[in-house]
C-alpha cells in the first residue's frame, strides 16, 4: 500500500501534463497552423465567413451573455456571499494591493490599452457608426464607445471566470482549471472525458486570444521601430523576430516564478504605463483631459444599459461585429487564461474585495488611460483641423 502511494507521488512529480487534454489541443492547433500556412488567402476568407456568420446569427447571444455576467457578478459581490473568502476563513491575501493590481492590469489587457488607447478613439472619430465623421459629435461618440468596449463588461467576463475558479479551487479543493467551474452541473464527471473536453476548449480559446494579442503587439512594435529607425522595415521577418523575443521574455518570467518573475515584470509594466500616462497628462492638454474624463465617464454611466443591448438591428452595418462583438469575443477567448491567473493571485481575498478590485479599479484606470491618450490624440487632430481651416 505504501509503495503504491510512493509510486503515485513520484509519477505526479515527474509529469503534470494531462495527455487527454494536451494531445487533442496540440493536434487541433497544428492542423489549423498547417492549414493556414498552406493557403493563407483561403484560410483568411474562411475565418472571415465564420466570423460574419457568428456575429450576424449569435450577436444577440453574445451581448445578452455579457450583460448577464455583469449583473450576476455585481449582485454576488453586494450580497451576503460577498463576505466569503477565496480560501480558508483565516487566509490573508498573498500580495499587496498594488502588486495585485499590477498583475491584474498586465494579464487583463496591457497591450490592448497601448494599441487601442489612441487607435480606437481616432478610428471612431474618423469613421463613426452613426452620423458624420470628423465632428465634435463623432469625437464624443468615439470616446463613449471606447469607454464601453474597455469598461465594466470586459472585467465582468474576466472576473466571473476568475471568481468561479478561485472559489472552487480554494474553498473546495478542486483543480485550478476550467473544468472545476462545471462541478455544480456535472459533479465528479469533471475528472473524466467531459472535463478533458472543457479544458481542451479552454486551451484552444487561449491560443486564439494569444494569437490576436501577439498579432496586435508585434504590428505596433514593428511600426514603432520603423518610425524611430526607418531602416527597419515593416515586414513579416521583423514581426517574427519580435514574437520570438516576446516569447523568450515571457518564458524567462514564468521560469523565474510568480514572485521573482511575473510579479516584478508586472510591477515594472504598471510603473512604466503610469509614467507614460503622467507625462502625456502633464505635457498635453491637462484641463481638456480632466474635462473630457468627467464628461465621458458620466456619458458612459448614463448610457450603459442602452449600449449593452444595442445591436444596430435596424441597419445593415457590420460595425457592431467588427468592433463590439470582436472585442467581447476576444475577451471571452482570453478569459480562461486571464481568469486562471486572476484566481491564482487572489487567494485570501473576499468575494467582495475580489469583484471591486477586479472591476472598479481597472475600469477607472482604463478610463483615465483613454482620456489621457485618446483625448490628447483627438485634441491634436481637432486643433490641426481648425488651424488648417483658418
Amino acid at each position: 500500500m505504501a509503495s503504491d502511494k510512493t509510486t503515485t507521488a513520484k509519477s505526479s512529480k515527474v509529469s503534470t501534463v494531462l495527455v487527454p487534454v494536451f494531445v487533442p489541443a496540440v493536434v487541433v492547433i497544428a492542423l489549423m497552423v498547417i492549414g493556414t500556412m498552406s493557403n493563407p488567402e483561403r484560410a483568411g476568407a474562411l475565418f472571415a465567413d465564420i466570423l460574419a456568420y457568428i456575429t450576424t446569427t449569435f450577436g444577440w447571444f453574445y451581448m445578452l451573455a455579457v450583460a448577464i455576467f455583469l449583473v450576476f457578478i455585481v449582485s454576488v459581490a453586494f450580497s451576503s456571499w460577498g463576505n466569503i473568502k477565496l480560501g480558508p476563513d483565516h487566509a490573508e491575501p498573498e500580495y499587496s494591493f498594488f502588486a495585485w493590481f499590477a498583475m491584474l492590469f498586465s494579464a487583463g489587457y496591457g497591450i490592448a490599452l497601448l494599441f487601442f488607447g489612441v487607435a480606437e478613439p481616432v478610428l471612431h472619430y474618423a469613421s463613426p457608426p452613426d452620423g458624420p465623421a470628423m465632428t465634435v459629435d463623432s469625437a464624443k461618440q468615439a470616446m463613449q464607445i471606447a469607454f464601453f468596449h474597455w469598461g465594466f463588461h470586459i472585467w465582468a467576463i474576466y472576473g466571473l471566470v476568475g471568481l468561479s475558479l478561485a472559489y472552487f479551487a480554494f474553498r473546495h479543493g478542486l483543480p485550478l482549471s476550467m473544468r472545476s467551474t462545471l462541478y455544480p452541473l456535472i459533479g465528479d464527471k469533471i475528472h473524466g472525458p467531459m472535463g478533458h473536453t472543457v479544458d481542451t476548449f479552454a486551451i484552444l480559446g487561449t491560443m486564439f486570444g494569444i494569437a490576436t494579442t501577439l498579432g496586435l503587439s508585434v504590428a505596433q512594435i514593428n511600426a514603432g521601430l520603423n518610425y524611430l529607425w526607418p531602416s527597419i522595415p515593416v515586414s513579416t521577418t521583423v514581426q517574427i523576430i519580435a514574437i520570438v523575443a516576446i516569447t523568450a521574455l515571457a518564458t524567462l518570467s514564468v521560469v523565474a516564478g510568480m514572485d521573482k518573475g511575473v510579479k516584478r515584470l508586472s510591477m515594472l509594466n504598471i510603473v512604466l504605463a503610469i509614467a507614460l500616462m503622467l507625462f502625456i497628462f502633464i505635457a498635453g492638454p491637462t484641463v481638456f483631459i480632466l474635462n473630457t474624463f468627467m464628461e465621458n465617464t458620466g456619458s458612459y454611466l448614463s448610457n450603459i444599459v442602452e449600449r449593452t443591448f444595442s445591436l444596430q438591428a435596424y441597419t445593415s452595418s457590420d460595425w457592431i461585429g467588427n468592433w463590439t462583438l470582436f472585442i467581447f469575443g476576444w475577451t471571452i477567448a482570453w478569459a480562461p487564461f486571464v481568469g486562471l491567473f486572476i484566481a491564482k493571485i487572489s487567494r485570501g481575498r473576499t468575494i467582495r474585495q475580489f469583484v471591486v478590485g477586479v472591476m472598479v479599479v481597472p475600469t477607472l484606470f482604463t478610463f483615465l488611460w483613454f482620456s489621457v491618450l485618446g483625448d490628447t490624440a483627438l485634441h491634436l487632430i481637432i486643433s490641426q483641423k481648425q488651424f488648417h481651416h483658418c
